[in-house]
Order: structure tokens, then sequence, then C-alpha cells
């Protein structure tokens, strides 16, 4: 039976890790013993030491989905030459005979870790080969991308629940470094994780100092910012709401002699990467980008990070945030802020497709069952991203299925009827997306201590205001905090109570104030509830744990 003793030997053995941190063993401990675990730790905790210390224990192959090729490739790459592990990925940028030699390197010894997509594992060849081979241990990074409430939500992940079940539900390992309450829930859904070990550690990042700018222009902001980014000092991060931003302001700050690029998706892939490097190995020192950058940075010395427009939820905002200081020197995170660009990231949540187009999409399933995405795809003279949304939508509401053999429909609804419901799903889920922008604002806005409120969304508590803070500078924190948590405040609900409202149904408490409760509900979102309405009309109940 392994110990937590012999867990820390291979950590510091085969590893050269001379201590794990808190949550890391406890991690390693449940996959070990068979059960699955969702893992949340921000950017630089050392979450892949899970998996690798794991797998490592275990023996036999090691699964991890990664979404992205570069990061697939970092991984492989420190395995095999850090650390001496048999480590292959297996992605759309190999050659047929380097798939067939890295295939050959999986099956050939006792311990491999093998990287893949979930477009790879989307294959039903790739997946018969490593349920003939045996999987160990199923490790699913980035795992807020399986979550529909998730800030990164990626169609592809929504098949891996089915897939650890045809390879025999191995022990589960699911790693992501931001995800609130509705999303953890969500997650261990969606994957099918049996009794899962549930961690959150680490989100206090003290040496990141919290700043929100406020302005009343655009002119203004912009000024702003771009004098913050010339009078920084170390290499940072520059976040923008669009890609015509992001090369303005690369522009800018070239012109003013420093080197800085811009990096957005519609770039080309060349481009992006030669960023990407030169930023990583310190021959850039600012990228100006969308929230297209950031997946894989493994960057331990940026200084700072500046939001030029407020993101779309908390979840995005503290990641990016979280590339800041991973050396445990002291950086700064600035938000520039104006109410207005409330609206644009409100204009970004997803609209709702037309009923007619989710019709025309389910009665060609409900013809043609077992149908592929593609086939789908062509029948309808429609591009595969817009087909892989309507399909998400509809599987969604369960309507649809979605298995190795292809799409089919459940049950025998009429075309017009699954619209109609799909519609409804829909507009939940956009409800769901502005009231994540909301949340922003109140970040925005707050007079309390800044970490405070990041950590409450997170479910974490601070005992006090951090004083590293604009608002804990100010006084202002101090004030807010001396007052909520005075003797006569009110008793309410506790933080991840259950409850259900008189007129938006179920939902779990996020947040609690003295005179107001921060409640996400399954259909409407987040909703900042008045502590005495609550009261006074009885609006809340406490469901069974």
């Amino acid at each position: 039976m392994t110990t937590d003793t012999e867990i820390a030997t291979v950590a510091r053995d085969a590893f050269g890790w001379a201590r794990l941190r808190e949550g890391q063993i406890e991690a390693v401990r449940a996959p070990i013993f068979g059960r699955d675990v969702l893992a949340v730790m921000p950017t630089g905790y050392g979450k892949s030491a899970v998996y690798q210390l794991a797998g490592t224990l275990l023996g036999g192959v090691t699964v991890v989905v990664s979404p992205l090729i570069a990061l697939q490739d970092d991984q492989v790459r420190s395995l095999r030459e850090v650390h001496g592990r048999t480590a292959v990925a297996i992605n759309s940028s190999l050659s047929d005979r380097e798939t067939e030699s890295a295939w050959m390197e999986v099956g050939g010894g006792e311990q491999c870790f093998v990287f893949l997509s979930p477009e790879q594992l989307a294959k039903p060849s790739v997946v018969s080969r490593l349920a003939a081979l045996g999987v160990s241990l199923f490790t699913v990074d980035e795992a807020h991308c399986v979550s529909s409430w998730g800030h990164d939500f990626r169609p592809d992940y929504l098949a891996l629940g089915e897939i650890i079940e045809q390879l025999g539900h191995p022990p589960v390992v699911a790693l992501t470094a931001t995800g609130s309450g509705p999303v953890r829930t969500d997650i261990v859904e969606r994957l099918g994780l049996r009794d899962p070990l549930v961690l959150a550690r680490g989100f206090d990042r003290p040496n990141i100092r919290l700043e929100v700018e406020r302005h009343e222009s655009e002119d203004g902001k912009r000024r702003a910012v771009m004098r913050q980014v010339m009078d920084a000092t170390g290499p940072g991060l520059v976040y923008v709401a669009t890609r015509a931003d992001a090369e303005r302001y690369a522009d800018a700050l070239q012109a003013q002699g420093i080197r800085a690029d811009a990096y957005h998706a519609g770039l080309p892939d060349a481009h992006r990467e030669d960023v990407h490097n030169r930023f990583t190995d310190g021959t850039l020192d600012v990228v100006v980008a969308t929230s297209a950058f950031g997946m894989g940075i493994d960057k331990p010395d940026v200084r700072f990070v500046v939001h030029e427009a407020v993101t779309d939820s908390i979840d995005s905002y503290y990641q990016e945030v979280g590339r800041a200081g991973r050396d445990g020197m002291g950086s700064l995170a600035t938000l520039h802020y104006r109410a207005e660009d409330l609206g644009l990231r409100t204009f970004f949540a997803s609209g709702v497709p037309s009923k007619e187009s989710i019709a025309r999409l389910y009665a060609a399933v409900k013809k043609s069952p077992s149908i592929s995405l593609a086939d789908l795809a062509n029948r309808l003279d429609l591009s595969a991203r817009t087909c892989r949304g309507l399909v998400n939508l509809l599987e969604e509401a369960e309507l649809l299925t979605s298995t190795t053999a292809g799409l089919s429909a459940v049950g025998r609804r009429s075309p017009a009827t699954a619209a109609r419901i799909a519609v409804q799903q829909a507009e939940a889920q956009h409800r769901v997306e502005k009231s994540r922008v909301q949340m922003v604002r109140g970040y925005a806005e707050t007079l309390e201590c800044r970490r405070i409120f990041l950590l409450g969304y997170f479910g974490e508590d601070l005992p006090s205001p951090c004083g590293n803070c604009d608002t804990c500078s100010d006084g202002i924190a101090y004030e807010e905090f001396t007052r909520e948590h005075r003797d006569d405040a009110p008793a309410t609900f506790a933080i991840d109570a259950r409850v259900k409202h008189t007129k938006w149904g179920a939902g779990v408490v996020m947040r609690v104030e003295d005179d107001r409760i921060t409640v996400f509900f399954d259909d409407e979102g987040y909703k900042v509830l008045s502590v005495e309405a609550v009261q006074q009309n009885r609006l809340l109940t406490l469901l069974p744990a």
C-alpha cells in the first residue's frame, strides 16, 4: 500500500521535488487508491505534479488530455529531458510514420505518459488502441473546458465522460486552474467522476497586488494603460477585448521603443508560436493579447498583468491574473475599468440560435441515426463550428446523444418541440453568461478588500483584509470589513448551501455579506439579493445537502 512517505520519496527521487504543496499528496493519493479527483489549483501551483506522480506510482499508460499542441510538447519535453520519463504526444502535427512510432513507444514499456487532444480521442481507432493497451490513469487537463458554466467551454470535451467509461473507467484526475462552485459541479457530472475527492487549494496569491483604475472616457483609459506599461519594469501581459486593440496597443508600444507584440486567434500559427517563444525566452517584454493567449504559459517572472478591459467572468480574470508572480516575487494586476465596457462583454456573451436552424438539424439527425458530425455539417451546409454549437445545445438539452458511432436523437419529439426546448436551454445559458459579467462589475466596484472578494468567489475565506490591494491601501476595505463583521450582523445562509428561490429555483450560495447574499441559480446565473428582503419575504428555503 502506497503511503504519503512513498509519494514524497518518488517526488524527490524521480522528479527532484524536495517538498510538495498542500493538497498535492492528497490529490495523488486518491487515484492510487482508485478514487477520482478534481483538483482546482491556480497557475503555477503544480497541478501537473499530481498526474506525473500518480502515473509513475501506478505504472502502465497514463492518458493526459490537453487542448494545445504547444502545451503537450512542453510537457513531453519536460518529462523526457528533465525527469527521464517515457512520454509521447500524439496530435495532428505528426506524420503517419511519426504517429505509428509514438504508438509503438506507448506500448513498448512498463510506463508511459501519452498526451492527446480531445479531437484525437474522438477517433474510435484511438480509443480502441488505448483500450487494448489498458489505461492506468486518465487525466483531463484544463478541465473547466468541459463545463458550459466555465469561461473556456470546448464542445470536444463533452465526449470525455463516455470515453472514460469505454476505457473501463480508470482512476480520473481532472485539473483546472479556475473553477467556482458551479463549474466544479459541472465538471464532476460531465466527466462522470465517481465519489470524487474535490480539492481547491492555493487561490490566495498574496504577492500579487490587486488594483482597479476607473475611467470616464475611452481616451483617458488608453492613455493610462500606455503610461502604466511604459513605466513598468519586467515582462508583462496586457489583455484586451478585441484583435484590433491587441494590434493597436502593440504598435503604439513598439513606437515607444518597447519590445512588444500582439497575440490573437486571427494571426498565423507561426506568428503566434514565435510570440509565445520570444516571450518565454525573454526577448519579448510585453504581449498584448486577447484571451487566446495564456494556456500553457510557463514563465515565472511576469511582473505585471494589465487588463485594458473587463473579462467575461471572474474565472477568466483570476486565471489571467495568476500568470503574474509565479516566482513568488511582488507583482501587480491592474484592471482598467469603464462601466460602459460591460456592454461589450454582454454583447460577446453567446446569442440564442434560431428555432428554425435547431429544428432543421434535429430533423436531419432523426432521419439519419448515427450520422457523423462532419457528414451532418456537409448535409446542412454549415461550418463545423456552427454545427458543433447546435449539436452541443441539443446535447445540453438531452435531445441528442453523441457516441463514437455518431449522433442520434433521444426520444420521439418533433423537430419543432425539440427546437423549443433547446431555445429555452440556450436562453438560460445566455442569462448565466450575462450574470457572470455582472460579477466582474461587482469586483470592479466593490469597496471591500479585493482579495476577499475574489477568494470568496472561489469558496475560500480570507479572515481579514489583505493589505495588498488598492481598497486596503485607501483604508476603505478595513471600514467595510469592520461594518460587515460587527456583532449585531444578522445571521443568514452559509456559503455553498443549496437553496431554492420562489421564482428562480435551485441555486447555491456563493457569497455572504451583512446586507447582501450572492446566489448562483442553475437557470438564471448570479443574483445579488438583499438579506432583509430574503428574510421578510421568505424568498429562499434551504435544500438538503
